[in-house]
């Protein structure tokens, strides 16, 4: 698959050893200098990869928690357009690396990423911001040359997905999708589930159900109110169209917890559709082999609230044609997860932390079995064979973003593989706003012969400092 090739550098600088190991994501396949860190001494901290955290919010200081733990990872810097949750992130960072003994650290502060991306001592970027600004920051951090773990959805729309792909390519940059149903923790259900459905364990697939959860009306109308002065609410606004400040459309101003208002709110997210889809669509793509391609017909029916405080869409359902005449039928009233139906049986999985058959191998393979992963017949997630197809190991998502950044190889949620089924949900919600079916076209990334569709593949930025295609134009990127 590549070249391996080690390096003779007795005693690197951090930004040499950098400079070696890390460059170019097309090029060819290091082998890491990095070591462990019982074998680095005083000079731990300068053989890691340096990242700065953008967006300390709920999700925010879950990434940073996670992160912090990687033996690969030093995290100097944080980001938020929030004072409050500015604050908090440094805290947690510095707090953390008191406990582990370092006393007296202390994390940069930046309220506007554009200063994270200039900084030279940041080498990559952990992007965990609403979905309207995921693919600004990440296509001017890849610009700069960061590294980048971005949250799902990758992007907002899917002219986004395919801009932001573009730039990852023409950068070399490595950009892990925040997709960690990939990975082995915390629920590998979903890898065995796959694996088993592409190696043919349910004999021909025909169907997927897919339950991704439901948002429902909030009964309140929108409040407008001036934005607290701890917000810089016109960074946060960003690309989206202009529109006054409600909290309830922002995140909570009491606390860094709880679900925020945004995520219900159309113009910085699109709802269940990709919000809980871009998990569940991106396994079942995975599963079928087409995680590079898409579906063939996109068909679905959706309820909008009306003036209420939430926009996104509350019950639906949505059905897509695949090759291989393969259904893939999603439904507010489908469990949360996903089922995959063939010839020869069926497979479930789900998240959940409890236990799953490959370690109890008594379990019950009934259908009213609440495991995370289930099956018509225990042969069915049987352990694979040498000439199986695997994916790609990967126990720890974040882990696997920081190995993949130091041995320059694609990680197990790239870009090319996100953008698709960003694509695919993003269909479905157009599907649901046009209430008609539509044909999607995966070699072109468009809708045949469907002017109406193709003009809501994405939108115009709200003023020219949020454009991504100027970004890119600026850079000499098409």
């Amino acid at each position: 698959m590549g070249i391996f090739q080690q390096t003779s550098m007795k005693n690197p600088s951090r930004r040499q050893f950098l400079k070696t190991t890390l460059g170019g994501a097309a090029g060819l396949l290091l082998l890491p200098v990095i070591r462990p860190a019982r074998l680095l001494g005083a000079e731990a901290p300068s053989r890691k990869i340096q990242i700065a955290q953008i967006g300390c919010g709920r999700m925010g200081r879950s990434d940073l928690g996670n992160v912090l733990t990687e033996p690969l990872a030093r995290v100097v810097a944080v980001c938020d357009v929030d004072a409050r949750r500015l604050a908090a992130g440094q805290g947690m960072v510095e707090e953390y690396y008191a406990r582990s003994g370092e006393a007296g650290v202390k994390v940069q502060t930046f309220a506007d990423y554009h200063d994270v991306l200039a900084s030279p001592a940041v080498d990559a970027v952990i992007i965990t911001v609403p979905d309207h600004s995921h693919a600004l920051i990440a296509i001017e951090a890849a610009i700069a040359g960061k590294h980048i773990y971005v949250q799902k959805p990758v992007t907002y729309s899917i002219a986004e997905a395919i801009a932001l792909r573009r730039t990852v390519e023409a950068k070399k940059i490595i950009l892990q999708t925040g997709s960690q149903q990939r990975s082995e923790r915390p629920w590998r259900s979903f890898r065995r589930a796959s694996e088993a459905v592409r190696n043919g364990r349910i004999g021909q697939l025909r169907t997927i159900k897919i339950g991704i959860g439901l948002d429902t009306a909030s009964g309140r109308k929108p409040h407008p109110a001036p934005a607290p002065a701890n917000l810089n609410y016109e960074h946060w606004l960003g690309a989206a169209p202009e529109q006054p400040y409600v909290e309830d459309r922002v995140h909570p101003q009491d606390s860094l917890g709880g679900r925020p208002g945004w995520i219900t709110t159309e113009d910085f997210g699109l709802g269940m559709i990709t919000n809980w889809g871009a998990h569940h669509v991106d396994i079942a793509q995975w599963a079928m082999g087409q995680e590079l391609g898409g579906p063939l017909t996109v068909d679905a029916r959706a309820e909008f609230p009306v003036n209420d405080e939430r926009t996104v869409h509350t019950t639906y359902h949505v059905e897509m044609g695949y090759p291989q005449q393969v259904r893939l039928i999603l439904d507010n009233h489908f469990a949360t997860g996903l089922r995959f139906e063939g010839d020869e049986g069926w497979v479930f999985c789900t998240r959940s932390e409890d236990i799953s058959a490959d370690d109890n191998p008594n379990v019950s393979f009934s259908r009213e079995s609440r495991l995370p992963l289930q099956a018509s017949d225990p042969k069915i997630l049987a352990p694979l064979d040498e000439h199986a197809i695997r994916w790609q190991p990967s126990k720890s998502h974040y882990g696997n973003w920081l190995e993949s950044i130091a041995a320059n190889r694609q990680p197990i949620a790239p870009i090319q593989q996100s953008a698709r089924s960003l694509e695919a949900c993003c269909a479905a919600w157009i599907s649901m706003k046009l209430q008609r079916p539509l044909a999607w076209d995966a070699a072109t990334e468009s809708f045949t012969g469907d002017a109406a569709a193709n003009a809501l593949r994405g939108r115009p930025a709200r003023k020219p400092e949020y454009d991504h295609a100027l970004a890119m134009k600026r850079a000499g990127i098409a």
